[in-house]
């Protein structure tokens, strides 16, 4: 076997280059997955690097809350939180940099200022450090769990237990990267914990606490038990993606909303906690949500 160009690489970059048709077996590109068999050839390209340049987009943010030091918005769903892969422009990285010319020192390049994210069709509560203090400080309480995540979920079924809690490890998917699952080697503990709210016909609205912060780590509990978030493209099942209300409303988006945010402020350690206004979109299913 021959392998050229893969020193110094990390192995979520050169997963990146197979998906993108940069490495070859015996010539040709294959998927991640391929089993190479011996005298194979493989030859990896890795492309020169390009210069990234974000140019500040002036896109209307939701703030719920700034100061100095942070600012809190509410996410609309359908917005990617910072460039990557197919999206280079129209992030909420973007906005913010219109909006405060001090985060393009904070955090490097591409993160200037975030500390968490939410998927792009999650909508909900987000907080974005302003200074390297309060990135410090913030990215501190998230790695030691500290901060209080409550998240509003509709999915599919009626969830029968009034409260309950979901165990079980997230990891990658050997056969599929860039999706996440339980039962996988190498899983990392998670925990989420569930309450019902409503039971509507063939749904449930659920309000969730997260115990830990795995990548999709709602949307792939829910569906281990058997009630995957409606509208998820991903890990619903295929019946399932799409849903038409007896309204006529069809969704198209995952029905998760990171409904409210708590922790300590990096200048006054005092205990904040901030609510999203849950979005039309969601309301229309669900009917009015309070508490």
């Amino acid at each position: 076997m021959f392998v050229s160009g893969l020193s110094g690489l990390s192995r979520a970059r050169v997963q990146r280059l197979i998906d993108e048709g940069h490495v070859l077996v015996g010539g040709r590109p294959q998927k991640a997955h391929h089993r190479v068999n011996a005298g194979e050839r493989i030859r990896l390209h890795v492309p020169p690097a390009t210069p990234l340049q974000l140019t500040p987009e002036c896109i209307p943010l939701d703030i719920l809350h700034e100061d100095d030091d942070l600012i809190v918005l509410n996410k609309p769903a359908g917005m990617v939180v910072h460039p990557g892969a197919g999206r280079r422009t129209g992030t909420l990285v973007h906005a913010l940099l219109a909006h405060c010319e001090s985060l393009p020192g904070i955090g490097g390049v591409e993160r200037p200022g975030i500390v968490h994210r939410l998927d792009r069709d999650t909508s909900g509560v987000l907080v974005v450090a302003k200074t390297g203090a309060a990135q410090q400080s913030l990215s501190g309480q998230f790695k030691a769990r500290m901060v209080k995540k409550q998240y509003l979920a509709l999915v599919h079924g009626e969830v029968r237990q009034e409260q309950g809690r979901i165990e079980a490890a997230i990891g990658r998917r050997e056969h599929d990267r860039k999706r996440m699952g339980v039962r996988v080697r190498n899983g990392r503990d998670a925990r989420t914990i569930y309450q019902v709210l409503r039971r509507l016909p063939g749904m449930t609205l659920l309000a969730l606490d997260l115990e830990t912060g795995r990548t999709h780590q709602i949307r792939v509990h829910l569906a281990h038990i058997g009630h995957p978030v409606i509208g998820d493209q991903v890990y619903g099942r295929r019946r399932e993606r799409r849903l038409a209300s007896s309204d006529g409303i069809v969704v198209e988006r995952q029905m998760l909303h990171a409904w409210r945010l708590g922790f300590y402020h990096p200048t006054t350690a005092a205990w904040v906690e901030f609510t999203a206004p849950v979005p039309n979109d969601f309301l229309r299913l669900a009917g009015p949500i309070s508490g």
